[in-house]
């Protein structure tokens, strides 16, 4: 597992990472205080306060981590 952490502080950020991160198999979670939830989840995403950077947790191997990585980079605060 890898964590990161991310910002989606628009709507379209949101849309476009949705888009985006539905393209992996792999499960994906979003930690905002005591609250997960599926980053799949376009209303579970705006249940969050996006105004805050997001920990993104990537459930996947080496190789797929590094592709997810380079697609999410957009997304990711460094």
């Amino acid at each position: 597992m890898k964590t990161v952490q991310i910002s989606l502080n628009s709507i379209d950020k949101v849309k476009s990472f949705v888009n985006e991160i539905t393209k992996f198999d792999n499960d994906f979670d979003l930690v905002s205080g005591r609250y997960v939830i599926d980053a799949k989840s376009i209303m579970g995403i705006f249940s969050l306060d996006l105004s805050k950077p997001i920990e993104l947790n990537i459930h996947a191997d080496g190789n797929a981590t590094d592709a997810i990585l380079t697609a999410l980079n957009p997304y990711i605060i460094k």
